[in-house]
C-alpha cells in the first residue's frame, strides 16, 4: 500500500491530537477513577473505622451475603476474597481484616442496579475475623469469617 505525504501528515496530525488529549486527562473516565479517602485507610482499631465509616448505625447480621474465603490461608500475604449477595440495592461492599493495623481492607463504590461480585486479594497480618459489610440505603448488612493465618503452611 502506498501511502503519499498528504496522508502521512494527516495521520500524524490526528495520532498527535490524540496523544496530546489522552496525556492532558481529556479522554479519561472520570467516574473509573478510584479515591483514596486517607482517614478510611488510617491504623486503628476495627471499632473507630466503623464508627469512621457508618457512624453508629446497627449491623444487620444477614446469611444474604456469601464470603469466599480460605479457612486457613498458607500465606497471610495474599488471601483471595469474592462477595457475592443476593440483596437488592446495595450502594457500597466493604471488607474489613479485624486484627489488621488498618482494618478496612477494601470498600466497592456500587451502582444499585449492577448485581453485586467483588473480588480481591487481602493482607492478614494474623488469624482474624474477615468482615464484609454491605449498604443499601439506610441500612447496614454484615457477614464474617474467620481466616487462620499460618506460618510457613505448617497448619499450626
Amino acid at each position: 500500500m502506498s501511502v503519499n505525504r498528504r496522508e502521512f501528515l494527516k495521520n500524524s496530525i490526528s495520532f498527535g491530537a490524540c496523544s496530546v488529549a489522552a496525556a492532558s486527562g481529556l479522554l479519561s473516565a472520570e467516574s473509573a477513577n478510584a479515591e483514596w479517602v486517607a482517614e478510611n485507610f488510617a491504623p486503628s482499631i476495627l471499632e473507630e473505622t466503623l464508627k469512621n465509616l457508618f457512624q453508629d448505625q446497627k449491623l444487620i447480621e444477614t446469611d444474604k451475603i456469601n464470603i469466599k474465603i480460605p479457612k486457613i490461608a498458607e500465606n497471610g500475604a495474599v488471601v483471595p476474597i469474592t462477595v457475592t449477595s443476593s440483596l437488592d440495592g446495595i450502594e457500597n461492599i466493604s471488607i474489613l481484616v479485624e486484627k489488621n493495623p488498618v482494618p478496612l481492607a477494601a470498600r466497592f463504590d456500587l451502582s444499585p442496579e449492577l448485581e453485586p461480585f467483588v473480588s480481591a486479594r487481602l493482607k492478614m497480618a494474623e488469624t482474624s475475623d474477615v468482615i464484609v459489610i454491605a449498604q443499601t440505603g439506610n441500612n447496614l448488612y454484615s457477614a464474617r469469617e474467620t481466616v487462620k493465618v499460618t506460618i510457613g503452611g505448617c497448619g499450626g
